[in-house]
């Protein structure tokens, strides 16, 4: 088990000498041991908390086979003792330089060796797929493939065999490559930017130090096991960053040039066709967040928490993708337990749920918080559905709500209004001229209910739209 956090610690220094060889640390203690020849050199000191990389399981506390040793503690003075490491045997220092080349080169000739073919025989075999799929001479595709790595292929290709993402060490190779171009977004959690890696864009949410929980958070969902999904943001990358002055957090992400679904209804009215690719797309990528998948390398169920059109991104090909994971919560059905982020932040007031508000919702089971997400699922729908342009007619954008509590209204603003008066937004007449704005109409209602236990499920929403999708085609 990883060593816990513990303020205050107090742990022997080897280089603290004029405090007693003593330091103190909001992290862990840490004693390690390094085989140079045939001398070993202890080291002890302490590794702050800002330095544990990744949190979890911290680089500086790891062994190599044969030439050092390091063990973290977390309890005071606990890296006392001296570390024993085997040494080396045998007569090298006796070899010439001729015996000495041959140890040296001989395993790292047999190791290229081994890597050209692996890569000679992967050219091949993608070079025959392209050719198989496209029927044509793909010389120019095996071309770009050897010249270099896009993103894309790396998540392919190095994606962990449990589905939860890049291998960390990868992923802080990536994160620290980036160039940043331009700042696209800023929000309460920090900045979001435009960044390049090895040509390929990609998206840099860079959260201040104080934001630490949500940025956690944030990673340790985006890389649960069996996630990824083409409407949930692509998560490809997260590090810290301290350069003596400051931390910086970053969690980087595929990036979508259209913005968000906010963004995206403020510029642009949407077409019948183009609501129900939004409207499909965005439920979809809930229904797969809230299923638990049963099995070895099965998938918790998972709830939002802070649904709304800021959160949800637009791709190119029309549909959306949900983003930000700060406030998410974790079933474990074998337990029966609720993995609950101690991050402070309430969500957001305009989209919270009336039991949210109320402050009556049963935090014990999950399903309540699926119930939540539907109820904002509903107020993104009606966003959607606002700008929806059928029979010659479409609205401004508004918020929800828009026409009952302030911009930025209060938890007071919104129990007047969504749990006294139980008002919820207008549904237009003029979506009735419309079977498919009609059957939308509907299911925002049903999103609203005041008991979340009547409101319907993600799985049933997305049913019922794919069925209207069909429908409106024929």
């Amino acid at each position: 088990a990883s060593p816990q956090v513990n303020p205050g610690l107090k742990c022997f220094c080897i280089t603290c000498v004029n405090k007693n060889y003593t330091c103190e640390t909001d992290g862990i203690c840490l004693a390690s041991a390094t085989l140079t020849g045939e001398i070993v050199q202890q080291w002890k000191t302490c590794v702050h908390r800002r330095e544990m990389i990744p949190p979890g399981k911290p680089f500086v506390c790891a062994n190599s086979k044969r030439v050092s040793r390091a063990f973290c503690c977390d309890t005071d003075f606990c890296n006392s003792i001296d570390i024993q490491l085997p040494l080396f045997k045998g007569k090298v220092d006796s070899w010439g330089p001729m015996e000495l080349a041959v140890v040296i080169t001989a395993p790292v000739g047999f190791l290229c060796l081994a890597l050209l073919v692996a890569v000679v025989y992967k050219r091949h075999a993608l070079c025959a797929y392209v050719k198989a799929r496209r029927h044509d001479d793909g010389d120019s595709v095996c071309s770009y493939i050897t010249v270099r790595t896009t993103l894309k292929d790396l998540i392919t290709e190095t994606t962990t065999p449990s589905g939860s993402g890049l291998p960390l060490l990868v992923q802080r190779t990536i994160a620290r490559t980036i160039v940043l171009h331009e700042i696209v977004g800023k929000g309460r959690y920090g900045e979001v930017w435009h960044g390049k890696w090895n040509g390929d864009d990609v998206a840099v949410k860079i959260f201040p130090s104080r934001e630490e929980r949500s940025w956690f958070r944030e990673t340790e969902i985006y890389q649960t096991i069996m996630l990824r999904h083409e409407n949930i943001l692509g998560f490809i990358a997260a590090d810290n960053k301290d350069d003596g002055m400051w931390t910086q957090l970053w969690l980087v992400s595929d990036y979508h040039e259209n913005g968000s679904l906010f963004d995206y209804l403020n510029r642009y009215t949407v077409t019948v066709d183009g609501m129900m690719q939004f409207a499909i797309s965005i439920v979809n990528g809930l229904a797969h967040l809230h299923m638990e998948i049963v099995g070895t390398q099965g998938k918790p169920a998972i709830a939002h928490r802070d649904l709304k059109s800021k959160n949800i991104l637009v791709k190119k090909n029309g549909t959306c993708a949900i983003a930000d994971f700060g406030l998410a919560v974790r079933h474990d059905s074998a337990t029966d337990t609720i993995d609950i982020s101690p991050n402070c932040r309430a969500g957001t007031k305009r989209y919270m749920a009336p039991e949210i508000i109320d402050d009556t919702i049963d935090k014990r089971h999950f399903g309540s918080f699926k119930c939540v997400d539907i109820y904002a699922l509903g107020l993104v729908y009606w966003e959607i559905a606002h700008r929806c342009s059928a029979a010659g007619f479409h609205d401004d954008y508004h918020l929800p709500y828009y026409d009952l509590v302030p911009l930025d209204p209060s938890i007071e603003d919104m129990k007047k209004v969504v749990c006294d008066q139980k008002l919820r937004p207008t549904i237009l007449n003029q979506w009735q001229s419309s079977q498919a704005l009609q059957k939308m109409g509907k299911i925002m209602q049903e999103c609203w209910c005041v008991n979340g236990a009547a409101r319907l499920t993600a799985l049933r929403i997305k049913k019922t739209l794919s069925k209207l999708s069909v429908q409106e085609e024929l």
